[in-house]
């Protein structure tokens, strides 16, 4: 797997789109009220951790591709800049999917030169220098940042030469066909000739269309780094991404004496009354969790209440202002009920 050396000069500051337009179905019913970029990570919105790390990696501007709920995005950012970074908003019609996205929202913004693009739920330590120079030196049309995992049957699996040119993409393979564990990572360095490639006007996929294109056309290369990676779009890897941040400048709640508080990030206003049990959990902010309540492995939304005597745990989520009444137990379950939501 080819890597570039650490620690390359970036050169001139990068522009970039971050992909933030999705519904964020599978973190329902925190979704349903708030974009999934926009809940918070360790105290502070997703987007605000992505578009710091590209900050510190030379990209001073940015183009949000929105689609879901572009008014928390613009109502949170309105003198369009965050984390030191110019921001410019693009907001879909209808949904475009990701190569279509990534078209509207570099041709809305006039990008004409190389730059990034970025899932805006993904969580990295990427040295994104590197992958520059990386691409540059293979002058690549575009080249994809890789990770690996332990299974790879969840994403898009690249097995490359020992170049860095991807022989395949394959999407989410089964097991025991993927035929490697380097998988795409969800931040990729575009020539701006790709986006002639992206056809206009209706919904493309990057991983399904374009990338295979490209491969055909012996023009995409991909990167493998050992970064830390976290796709924190599942309930699993959501709640593992608050947890990374659980000490105690992330407990900014009331904690009652004779309460139990292990492992878990409170939001601000967070109340945990006297013998309730918090145990590795993100309790969004003015969260209550009453006297008897449990939460174990669980997320809790903004303004919840959790009333004595309730359990929460598995990895349940519980919406917004949601009230889980007394002795109710919810186990890997959403709160409200899909059938009380629908």
């Amino acid at each position: 797997m080819a890597e570039a050396r650490r620690g390359a000069h970036l050169g001139a500051a990068l522009k970039a789109v971050v992909l933030v337009g999705g519904i964020g179905t599978r973190l329902r019913p925190l979704t349903s009220t708030t974009p999934k970029q926009m809940l918070p990570v360790g105290g502070r919105p997703m987007i605000e951790r992505v578009l710091q790390h590209l900050a510190e990696h030379g990209v001073n501007e940015v183009v949000l591709s929105l689609g879901y709920r572009p008014d928390a995005f613009l109502d949170a950012y309105p003198d369009g800049a965050c984390a030191g970074v110019k921001l410019t908003y693009a907001v879909e019609d209808t949904p475009l999917d990701t190569a279509g996205a990534i078209r509207f929202a570099a041709r809305f913004a006039g990008f004409d030169e190389t730059f990034l693009a970025v899932n805006g739920d993904v969580l990295t330590g990427l040295d994104v220098a590197a992958l520059v120079a990386f691409h540059r030196g293979r002058e690549a049309e575009a080249t994809i940042a890789l990770t690996p995992v332990e299974d790879p049957s969840a994403y898009g699996v690249v097995p490359t030469d020992d170049d860095g040119r991807v022989l395949q993409f394959i999407e989410k393979p089964s097991r025991a066909e993927a035929p490697t564990n380097f998988v795409n990572a969800g931040t990729y360095v575009l020539e701006p000739q790709v986006l002639d490639r992206i056809p206009a006007g209706r919904r493309v996929s990057i991983e399904r269309e374009t990338f295979p294109l490209l491969v055909r056309k012996r023009q995409l290369y991909a990167m493998g780094s050992d970064a830390d990676w976290l796709d924190a779009g599942t309930p699993a890897t959501f709640l593992a991404a608050n947890l990374s941040y659980a000490n105690g400048a992330t407990r900014l709640g009331k904690v009652a004496v004779g309460a139990t508080v292990t492992n878990s990030v409170l939001g601000v206003g967070v109340i945990v009354e006297e013998g309730a049990v918090v145990e590795g959990s993100v309790c969004f902010d003015g969260a209550h969790m009453a006297s008897g309540s449990v939460v174990r492995s669980s997320i809790i939304g903004r303004d919840a209440r959790i009333e004595s005597g309730a359990v929460v745990t598995d990895l349940s989520m519980v919406g917004d202002g949601e009230v889980v009444p007394a002795g109710v137990r919810l186990s890997a379950a959403c709160w409200p009920r899909p059938e009380a939501s629908s």
